[in-house]
């Protein structure tokens, strides 16, 4: 049985990425071959000859959304929400800094025309909000909202964040985190994919804020997994199990698209379209459905990310994996390099 400090490694601050590459598939590219425990390594554009013609590549397109708000509260004092989602009644899930001061009845405003009032603290660091002024909540992003780069990211937003902080084929809005798996494709190199013969899925998982949460317990039972909602269309269920009985390989591109697959893949493999929630929590041991190789970039220690591809790739091959990048300077996190797992 597998523990939190289990995934715990030790990486340079060097290593974090904080800036994008300016060509975006010019990031390195980690070959692990699962069945040999080899390691290979390869720029991202040689992706091309590891998906085979027969194969399927499954996308999340969900879009970040300029989810950051900074504002002041009614004393005048700074504080910041990052939204989550909106409910059915209008009002949104938001975490909130700082915490102790955004208690239910206080306000943060963004300007003379948005403000935020603070209805319900919630559990898990989260609250729900509404927005009192005269603009709603998509305007007050649009006007006000600033890209959410994560934590370790030491600087602050700049404009060409929200282009590059995005996939180049992200179509529907609603995550407050890149799919950044997903970061090193250009359309170029997609269009020579497809030309292969592979074809191309989209699916939408909804990114939350759980993606930063590192896992506090040493007990992997109970780290609570905040539910993201998702949707599987009809054609995409079709497309990915068509490729899968004629015998191809379903490629997921990032963690989101494995725990999205999982949730609604069967027993046989096949997938299920829909629309839900998701709360999944993938780590080892795990017997994996519907995805056959795994694209991701390289994750927090003792995060539920890192405990995914562990389960995916192997424990003590991941781990090894992990080192040999760290030993040959690997870039690390959103804006980092890529990982194949095959």
């Amino acid at each position: 049985m597998y523990r939190t400090s289990d995934f715990d490694y030790a990486l340079p601050p060097s290593l974090i990425a904080q800036e994008p590459l300016p060509d975006r598939a010019g990031s390195r590219l980690l070959m692990l071959d699962r069945a040999s425990g080899s390691i290979r390594h390869a720029r991202f554009p040689d992706l091309v000859e590891l998906v085979a013609p027969e194969d399927v590549l499954v996308l999340n397109v969900s879009r970040v959304i300029p989810a950051r708000l900074h504002g002041k509260r009614e004393s005048g004092n700074e504080a910041e929400l990052l939204l989550v989602r909106e409910l059915p009644d209008g009002t949104w899930l938001a975490m909130g800094h700082p915490g102790g001061k955004l208690k239910p009845g206080r306000t943060v405003r963004f300007g003379v025309d948005s403000a935020a009032e603070i209805v319900e603290v919630l559990g898990g660091g989260l609250r729900r909000v509404k927005f009192t002024g005269s603009l709603d909540a998509a305007a007050t992003l649009a006007q006000y909202g600033t890209v959410p780069l994560p934590p370790y990211i030491r600087r602050p937003p700049r404009p060409e964040d929200r282009e590059r902080y995005q996939t180049v084929y992200a179509a529907h809005d609603g995550s407050v985190a890149a799919p950044t798996a997903g970061l090193h494709f250009t359309p170029e190199l997609l269009e020579h994919l497809k030309q292969r013969g592979t074809a191309l899925a989209m699916l939408d998982l909804q990114i939350g804020p759980g993606t930063f949460k590192p896992v506090e317990v040493d007990d992997l039972a109970d780290h609570p997994m905040l539910p993201e909602a998702y949707r599987v269309s009809d054609e995409t269920a079709e497309i990915i199990n068509g490729r899968r009985k004629a015998g191809g390989r379903v490629w997921a591109v990032g963690t989101t698209v494995v725990r999205t697959l999982e949730t609604v893949g069967a027993p046989d493999g096949t997938v299920r379209p829909g629309t839900g929630d998701t709360s999944l929590f993938i780590h080892p041991p795990y017997t994996f459905r519907a995805v056959d190789r795994l694209l991701t970039n390289f994750h927090l220690p003792r995060s539920t990310l890192l405990m995914l591809v562990c389960a995916f790739g192997g424990y003590e091959q991941v781990m090894r994996a992990y080192g040999e990048a760290i030993e040959r300077r690997y870039r690390f996190y959103s804006y980092g390099d890529a990982m194949a797992i095959v």
